[in-house]
């Protein structure tokens, strides 16, 4: 069963800017553009406004991620992936772009797509302070403590026919 969809009032600060939706039924954002056209040199970073403000139910966020397509094409990234929108918040959307690509110039046009807005439930957590926390199987490893790359201590690097892994000193 599908979930009744959540009410999000929206106000169009540019008239002509596109009302956000998804490009594909099923996708779990909704696409955001740009107002104003930007040329990034590389290494260089912008805010660009979207044109448009929301205002979220309590108990609900949104989260502006980046775009895939962006990302592998033309080497932009965000700043700040993803940025948080809290139910408070009444200003205009901005996304804090990055290009990372070492040669190439990017450059915006007005109505480009330049992220994508997930909203979700947020749960309101009350903190209880303790002087211990009780175990767990990760307990404090973290920062690639599992491995998962070649340069690392990663078991499942090197599989050979059949699935088994050519494990060196084993």
């Amino acid at each position: 069963m599908t979930p009744a969809p959540v009410d999000v009032l929206i106000r169009r600060i540019d008239p002509a800017v596109p009302i956000p939706s998804r490009a594909h039924p099923g996708d779990a954002g909704v696409d955001l553009v740009t107002t104003e056209a930007a040329e990034l040199a590389p290494g260089e970073r912008a805010v660009l406004p979207t044109g448009v403000s929301i205002a979220l139910p309590d108990g609900y966020a949104a989260f502006v991620h980046p775009r895939s397509g962006l990302a592998a094409r033309c080497g932009v990234a965000m700043v700040n992936a993803p940025g948080t929108i809290d139910a408070g918040y009444r200003g205009e959307i901005k996304v804090i772009v990055i290009n990372l690509d070492p040669r190439e110039t990017v450059r915006f046009q007005p109505f480009d797509r330049i992220a994508q807005l997930v909203v979700q439930r947020v749960e309101t957590v009350r903190f209880h302070e303790v002087a211990e926390l009780p175990g767990s199987a990760r307990a404090s490893g973290g920062f690639g403590s599992t491995g998962g790359h070649a340069g690392t201590d990663n078991p499942y690097a090197a599989v050979g026919p059949g699935g088994t892994a050519d494990r060196k000193g084993q």
